[in-house]
């Protein structure tokens, strides 16, 4: 099923509404616009196989060139246009897109990666609705005649070196079947159908997550509910007045719709929230809990990369009894693997995660990095370290990238990150190794404060105490400075190696 399917069924049922504005854009809208668009595509030339790019923010345009894509068999690629003009040119340049699709607002951004074009590469402003509608004229509303499904290339986020594009292989199936196994096991595995509205709390639509989440709603014929940007009293409005019966978020927003005083938290009814889901980082179990407590036993988790590899999910009953885990592989089996040796570790030893029977792992233009995700076996990783518990559960400790070696000891930051997160003074923190003279690394707490909270040697001892109380001395912190706003993704993710490149310049860091 796709939007074609429920454009004859319902058709004035609400494909998605972004809440700020208020635009609504119908099931009947959302068909005849991506027609148009993916019969115009292939009016210059596209073929199955080809690429195209957008460069937008959260916009009523963007699941309709998505699904224009979708549907005429291309590959197409959403670019994160908070990277710098350089960045973004890569990335364009990389995938070969042929079609950039854009904004106003982000025109001038896009005018400045002219040169990383490919020759003949059209730019397209989909809400210059004067020209957009010269482009289209005379364009059908009617699919074109060699329909068949598209996939996304998603781009990593680049937190650890240059952005690589997952890229999967096109399928070859038509458009409109009436019995998807995928689309059958999401919809039955987050109990969704038809009648469900599912937020997406301002993550932005480039990011895997949000845009495959909302696709598969389109598919089952949902109505999704889009901020354009996240803000934590917001999110909890659009639930109330939407009627929102699923969401999904990421821990940071947790964190900030936690720490909203309680007339605002109480202030708007959640009744119909039946389900909110959350991934892309990983969530302590101190915030977790809260949200257990503030909304009940509906909170649902997976873990797995946009690039492919393995899924796990963990719903409210199994977190419960295994807090802190993510779960047990919803297909396929885990494999914890010590670095150094290539022995698989037993239960509660945490080392590099390795998936047997996942999906396929290929990088776009990079054979050495996808040789890199593949060990003798055939299994595959992406590089995440975790251990597994006696009943099979699987824990995320660290990424291999972030782990500090002091002293020949291993040290994983997001273990101290969690705890620091725990003190009321902490909005956000980023926790690595320095160099060390003799240790090698040392380990070091960069915190973002909480609004209106004083920084100084007080509060840095506050926090290395509150450190030494909960933590192995070896793990703890050996000092912490302060930054107003550390660089985080607005889909969670810290760009831990912005932080700490400051630390490692003119040395050389053990993190390759």
């Amino acid at each position: 099923m796709y939007p074609g399917t429920w454009a004859k069924k319902r058709p004035d049922h609400p494909a998605y509404v972004f809440a700020g504005s208020g635009e609504t854009v119908t099931y009947r809208g959302l068909d005849e616009m991506s027609n148009r668009i993916a019969q115009w595509l292939r009016s210059i030339g596209l073929q199955t196989g080809d690429h195209v790019a957008l460069i937008m923010e959260n916009h009523p345009r963007f699941l309709q060139v998505c699904w224009a894509a979708q549907r005429s068999g291309l590959y197409y690629t959403p670019v994160n246009w908070h990277l710098t003009p350089a960045e973004m040119g890569y990335i364009v340049g990389d995938c070969g897109a042929r079609v950039v699709f854009t904004t106003t607002a982000r025109l001038a951004a896009v005018e400045q990666l002219r040169d990383d074009l490919a020759p003949g590469c059209r730019v397209v402003v989909v809400d210059d609705e004067r020209s957009f509608e010269e482009t289209l004229a005379g364009m059908p509303t009617t699919p074109v005649p060699d329909e068949t499904e598209g996939v996304d290339m998603i781009y990593s986020s680049g937190t650890t070196g240059r952005p690589k594009g997952g890229t999967r292989a096109l399928s070859g199936v038509p458009m409109e079947r009436d019995a998807d196994p995928v689309i059958s096991g999401f919809a039955g595995l987050y109990q969704m159908d038809e009648s469900s509205v599912y937020l997406t709390p301002g993550a932005p639509l480039y990011h895997a997550a949000p845009l495959r989440f909302s696709m598969a709603v389109n598919r089952i014929g949902g109505t999704n509910v889009i901020l354009e940007q996240f803000d934590a009293e917001g999110a909890l409005r659009a639930v109330a007045e939407h009627g929102v019966t699923h969401s999904q978020w990421v821990p940071t927003m947790f964190v900030r719709m936690l720490r909203l005083p309680e007339e605002v938290r109480s202030r708007y009814d959640l009744g119909s929230h039946r389900l909110a889901i959350h991934a892309a980082a990983p969530c302590s179990k101190p915030v977790k809990q809260a949200m257990f407590d503030w909304w009940g036993p509906i909170l649902h988790e997976y873990y797995g990369a946009s690039e492919g590899g393995v899924q796990t999910y963990i719903g409210p009953e199994d977190w419960l009894a295994h807090p802190g885990s993510v779960g047990k592989a919803l297909f396929g089996s885990i494999h914890i693997v010590d670095d150094a040796t290539g022995e698989e570790l037993p239960p509660g030893e945490s080392g590099v995660i390795w998936f047997d029977g996942g999906s396929p792992i290929k990088y776009h233009n990079d054979e050495t990095k996808t040789a890199k995700a593949y060990d003798s076996r055939g299994r595959t990783t992406v590089g995440d370290m975790g251990y597994l518990d006696d009943d099979g559960y699987l824990y995320l400790t660290d990424r291999l990238d972030n782990m500090i070696i002091a002293g020949g000891v291993n040290i994983y930051p997001q273990e101290v990150e969690d705890v620091l997160l725990e003190h009321p003074a902490v909005a956000d923190v980023a926790v690595f190794g320095v160099p060390h003279e003799e240790l090698g690394e040392q380990v070091k707490a960069v915190v973002q404060p909480l609004d209106g909270v004083a920084t100084g040697p007080e509060l840095a001892d506050e926090l290395l105490a509150f450190c030494r109380e909960r933590l192995a001395s070896y793990k703890c912190p050996r000092s912490v400075d302060f930054e107003d706003q550390l660089p985080r993704s607005a889909a969670g993710k810290l760009y831990k190696r912005l932080v700490r490149d400051r630390y490692w310049q003119g040395r050389e860091s053990s993190i390759v």
